[in-house]
């Protein structure tokens, strides 16, 4: 089976993005979240290649491209919509289909509601994104049981302690013993990332709000997923976001904690193809 192992590079949006593509056909564009880069799909890719243009790019301040505690952080879902945005555009593509996980489909959700016109499908996996939250009931209390648990791991990065910081947020995440299921190959790429999780950690930046209002601009096909022992909070941003996107799925893969398309990559991506060939 062919593989993508050329790293390619595009200038977009005042910077480089480091990205590998491999198959032909319609595109689609792989996001990764944190600690993550363009790495944690290369085993993905060639599945998808079978029909698909299939590109993974790294996201902005994540290895190998340019990396600062003081650059980008990972959560300015925003700044990474339109960054997603500006890549698509430097390959001089008009529409495609997103597969984006966490913080990456966060940012994937800012950019099909600001840029539809470039939308054609979206298979989200477990957004942060808390701003679909607001107005829930119970969720304000939810919120400040998953910032406490999550203090710990902030603190560390803030100060500068990668090696305790690291391993806390992955089990603050995806539950006990997330980090230590971990391949060698993943640890790596989790401390090759780290800067935008320390940037996230120290910025003053304010955190971007992505609302009911701006899911119901989107009237691209979503597929939603979560993880089966996936923590709850993921589990009641995908309840809002089934509620105000108008046109979505959802599933539940089994067996997995909150990084499915690592975890079960098989059943993730059948379940992504199927959704694909349908849409």
């Amino acid at each position: 089976m062919a593989v993508a192992d050329e790293i390619k590079r595009v200038s977009a949006n005042g910077t480089d993005f480091a990205y590998v593509e491999i198959g032909q056909g319609e595109p689609v564009i792989f996001v990764h979240g944190g600690l993550q880069d363009y790495r944690m799909w290369i085993e993905h890719l060639p599945k998808f290649a079978v029909r698909y243009r299939a590109i993974a790019y790294s996201s902005r301040n994540n290895f190998p491209n340019e990396v600062s505690p003081e650059g980008m952080p990972d959560g300015a879902a925003d700044a990474h919509g339109e960054d997603l945005a500006a890549f698509v555009r430097a390959l001089s593509l008009s529409k495609v289909r997103v597969v984006a996980h966490s913080s990456g489909a966060h940012a994937a959700l800012f950019f099909a509601a600001l840029h539809p016109e470039m939308v054609v499908s979206l298979a989200l996996n477990e957004p942060p994104a808390i701003g679909i939250l607001t107005g829930v009931p119970g969720a304000g209390e939810m919120l400040k049981e998953w910032g406490r648990g999550l203090a710990p791991a902030r603190e560390a990065l803030k100060a500068g302690d990668v090696k305790t910081g690291k391993p806390l947020f992955v089990n603050g995440v995806g539950g006990p013993g997330a980090y230590e299921r971990r391949s060698d190959a993943a640890k790596k790429m989790n401390l090759d990332n780290v800067a935008s999780y320390q940037a996230d950690a120290t910025t003053k930046r304010p955190r971007p709000v992505f609302t009911c209002e701006m899911a119901k601009a989107i009237s691209a096909p979503a597929l939603l997923s979560n993880g089966e022992r996936s923590p709850k909070f993921f589990y009641w941003i995908i309840d809002q976001l089934e509620v105000c996107l108008p046109n979505r799925e959802r599933i539940v893969i089994a067996g997995s904690s909150h990084t499915v398309p690592s975890e079960s990559p098989d059943a993730y991506d059948e379940a992504v193809l199927a959704f694909l060939a349908k849409h």
